[in-house]
């Protein structure tokens, strides 16, 4: 479906250049103003501040005098409008009215003839009204749904380019929205032999400061390997887990050279640890 947003009599300016930035970081571009304030708003220093870079929006933006002049290939319209009214389209939530329209244009779209075409042709338009006045009820009266944003019923009003940008959001999560990138590298992972080499060195490192008792040893290693496999450590906390054990046996006045040598092939792998008897 294509998207539109409208915005009716917007009186600021900055409210302007805010939308359209709302509406980039969401992947929209078809933005649409009746009878603004400002003949120039477009080009107002506020609006191409507040677009902060969503300029590509702004200049394909159109202004028109009338909501019908907006409405050219819009077949299903919701309106953004908190006051009640005695009568007029269903207020929804906007997830649960996204969901049922898509279900509807999905099954449209998988049939033959008019329907599919209708389908194919079909574009939802968001009409915003002015900031101080809201929408007005001839503008509502026009819409298929009303969209209210669930919100704290003592104070529900939301700036407009906020409100805007909650609706963009909604309506690129129902159409299936964007891929959440990685901003870190993905850590590689200890593989098993890391692990055995890292649980060999801190048992010496236990048994040298005198916390693990090598003729009883109970069930401490086997418990310790299972935190490790659970928290999935990584090779750099495999490297920071034995320089610990490393500093620990050379405060316990062991050998660290010795130490190093008995737990560790030159490859980072255990070579011939010590094994210590089971627990009973």
């Amino acid at each position: 479906m294509k998207t539109r947003f409208i915005l009716i009599n917007t009186s600021h300016a900055g409210n302007v250049g805010a939308a359209a930035r709302a509406m980039k970081t969401m992947g929209f571009d078809d933005l649409v103003l009746v009878a603004p304030r400002w003949a120039n708003v477009l080009r107002r220093e506020e609006t191409i501040q507040r677009a902060s870079g969503a300029t590509d929006v702004l200049k394909q933006c159109r202004i028109v005098d009338t909501l019908d002049e907006a409405l050219g290939g819009i077949t299903h319209l919701c309106a953004t409008a908190m006051t009640p009214r005695d009568f007029g389209p269903p207020t929804v939530t906007p997830r649960a009215h996204f969901d049922a329209l898509l279900k509807s244009e999905l099954l449209a779209q998988s049939g033959q003839g008019l329907e599919a075409e209708k389908a194919s042709n079909s574009g939802i338009a968001f009409l915003f009204g002015s900031e101080r006045f809201g929408m007005t009820n001839d503008d509502v009266y026009r819409c298929h749904a009303c969209l209210s944003i669930p919100s704290n019923p003592q104070f529900g009003s939301l700036n407009l380019a906020a409100a805007l940008q909650v609706i963009a959001y909604d309506w690129r999560e129902a159409l299936g929205g964007y891929p959440v990138s990685q901003a870190t590298a993905v850590p590689t992972l200890a593989d098993a032999a890391q692990v055995a080499g890292l649980l060999a060195h801190l048992e010496q490192a236990l048994v040298a400061i005198d916390f693990l008792d090598p003729q009883a040893p109970k069930k401490l290693m086997p418990r310790l390997n299972q935190l490790f496999n659970r928290a999935e450590v990584t090779q750099e906390e495999i490297h920071i887990l034995r320089g610990m054990a490393k500093a620990m046996l050379k405060v316990a006045g062991g050998s660290v050279a010795g130490a190093a040598s008995q737990a560790v092939s030159p490859h980072g792998n255990t070579a011939s640890p010590k094994v210590l008897p089971e627990a009973i």
